[in-house]
């Protein structure tokens, strides 16, 4: 490893530990060249599902890019940024840990909603005006009645598979895979 300070590549661990909820390990190192001390991470390195987008096209799926969808849903409300975090990392995961390495975009916009809905309902409005790209007032105004007395809630799922029974992980995130 390279020391980001001096470039050496004479340095030595002096302090690891787990980090990032076991998902990596947190390495000190000490640079012999400079002495100065600096932070390394190292992580398995993953496959990732891609991404079927609405036109047909596929992309790699790009945690940073949800997150930064969250955080825009959530931007000024009472939401707490670690929660968005921990929970885009952990629908990474479930993801990755599907058999079937394609998801579609749909899919992931349904999982949100329904995670959204639950913390705050202008971030879930937020999300679904851009997520369901509503072209007319009606439909905004359809959105909002959901949130009414007795208003049914919106499926988790698109309407094409079966809902299966959800569980709740302790966190509040439910799995919709």
């Amino acid at each position: 490893m390279r020391c980001p300070f001096c470039a050496t590549v004479e340095n030595r661990v002096i302090d690891s530990r787990m980090a990032r909820d076991g998902r990596a390990i947190r390495r000190r190192r000490h640079c012999d060249g400079c002495g100065v001390r600096f932070t390394t991470y190292e992580e398995a390195e993953h496959t990732f599902a891609d991404v079927e987008k609405r036109g047909g096209h596929t992309e790699p799926f790009d945690l940073n890019k949800l997150t930064r969808s969250l955080r825009l849903a959530c931007k000024k409300r009472p939401v707490p940024l670690t929660t968005l975090t921990e929970f885009a990392e952990r629908l990474e995961a479930r993801i990755s840990a599907r058999p079937r390495k394609t998801i579609t975009s749909q899919e992931i916009g349904e999982a949100v909603l329904v995670f959204l809905r639950d913390r705050d309902p202008v971030a879930y409005v937020r999300y679904a005006s851009v997520y369901r790209s509503f072209a007319t007032i009606d439909e905004f105004t359809r959105e909002l009645r959901t949130f009414g007395p007795g208003a049914a809630q919106p499926a988790a799922l698109p309407p094409a598979e079966e809902p299966a029974p959800q569980a709740d992980d302790g966190a509040g995130l439910v799995d919709p895979f």
